[in-house]
């Protein structure tokens, strides 16, 4: 399998061009960690891998598919979306919602959930150590816990292809690393995963690639130790590190001593 690869990727707002010839690819059954500041253009990007930007240029192609050129069930068959921010006033319990990552697989005169939809939903719910929420209302929950059931969501439509924007924002530390624990085993298990993370030592810790992206563009992309250089995380982000190599650790850990001011 081929993964995800973006070529010369563009796209505009009205006038102004957010993606500008963004070029990259995640390999198929790896973690890849979309990073950058803000405005880099990482939200903007999974939003066209999922076709709810419209490209200006280029091509976004998954295993050999044209993923712009592909019909929405057939994209929600192959791809799932963890957005930033997920919330509904709908009485929905946390299994109602989780259970909506079945939806692309149903028929249409499906009355209730196959013994196989009720087994990956149950599966999804305990992997997030959400299993003691299950009856919960939804939209009672803080939004670290409503972030993980949405990712609970995600893991129920059995995807090939997995994209976050920023999983981890809401939740705890121990959130944080569960999360990224269950990212990882369903990539060996086979599944394509892009994140957009702001915690460079995460991406660090749990991507097996990085993408750097920076004002739309593709800035760098390698391995962490090849991405998190002190040079280009001044270039891009305006900081000033330092990168340790601990031993028995085989990845960086990044050290931010100062800011730089740009003005």
């Amino acid at each position: 399998m081929s993964g995800l690869i973006i070529k010369n990727a563009i796209v505009r707002a009205g006038e102004r061009t957010i993606l500008a010839d963004a070029s990259f690819s995640a390999p198929a059954s790896a973690v890849t960690g979309l990073i950058g500041p803000n405005g880099a253009g990482k939200s903007t990007l999974i939003a066209a891998v999922m076709g709810r930007r419209r490209l200006s240029g280029g091509t976004i192609a998954f295993d050999g598919i044209d993923l712009p050129g592909t019909r929405a069930a057939e994209r929600a068959r192959l791809c799932a979306h963890v957005e930033q921010f997920a919330t509904t006033t709908e009485r929905l319990s946390v299994r109602d919602v989780v259970a909506l990552g079945r939806v692309p697989f149903q028929s249409d005169w499906q009355a209730v959930p196959s013994p196989h939809d009720d087994v990956v939903v149950t599966d999804a719910i305990e992997a997030l150590g959400m299993s003691a929420f299950g009856d919960r209302l939804y939209h009672r929950l803080s939004g670290g816990e409503q972030q993980r059931v949405q990712i609970a969501r995600a893991l129920a439509q059995e995807p090939q292809l997995l994209l976050l924007d920023e999983p981890t924002s809401h939740l705890d530390i121990k959130a944080q690393l569960l999360v990224l624990e269950v990212l990882r085993q369903r990539a060996l298990a086979g599944c394509t995963i892009v994140v957009a993370m702001h915690d460079l030592n995460l991406a660090a810790r749990y991507c097996d690639h990085l993408v750097m992206l920076n004002n739309g563009r593709t800035a760098a992309e390698g391995t962490p130790a090849d991405v998190l250089a002190p040079d280009l995380l001044l270039r891009v982000y305006g900081v000033q590190s330092t990168i340790v190599n601990v031993p028995g650790r085989d990845y960086p850990i990044v050290i931010y001593d100062s800011a730089v001011n740009s003005d």
